[in-house]
């Protein structure tokens, strides 16, 4: 029976790792920017992540682990997609109404992959050389709410 994604399940590391896929990471980012804003999100991904991975045994090499250009710019994304369209109800409401960011290539928009494979931007923060990525003025704020205010 799968253990369902949440920030409990992230915290305490139960997340299966068989579970523990794109979905899974971006439901965390997800519920992450609900409750903090950009900067406080990235943050708590980024040791979460590293954490998680320590916890199942999964090493840091330079082909494997912890990726933080690719986490870095997916939280950029997810929130620049909340703060565009508004969160919904929960993550799979959201990822129904925007079903683009469940595509693991997408980043591919952005960063050529000789870029985003590096191991430059497996350990630090990498630029895009394709496009920029989508901006929110005030982006270490949260998500706000719909156009309806709820």
């Amino acid at each position: 029976m799968a253990v369902p994604v949440n920030l409990e399940a992230f915290r305490s590391c139960s997340i299966p790792l068989e579970e523990w896929n794109h979905r899974a990471h971006l439901s965390v980012a997800y519920l992450l920017l609900r409750e903090h804003g950009l900067e406080e999100a990235t943050r708590r991904m980024r040791e979460g992540v590293q954490r998680y991975n320590a916890s199942k045994g999964i090493e840091q090499t330079p082909t494997g682990g912890y990726h933080e250009t690719l986490t870095v710019a997916w939280m950029r994304v997810l929130h620049a997609t909340m703060t565009a369209y508004g969160p919904e109800a929960d993550a799979d409401a959201f990822f129904a109404a925007h079903p683009h960011m469940l595509s693991k290539v997408m980043l591919r928009l952005f960063y050529s992959r000789p870029r985003i494979m590096s191991h430059e931007a497996r350990h630090r923060w990498v630029d895009p050389d394709l496009a920029p990525l989508p901006t929110v003025p005030g982006s270490t704020s949260k998500p706000q709410t719909g156009p309806s205010g709820d």
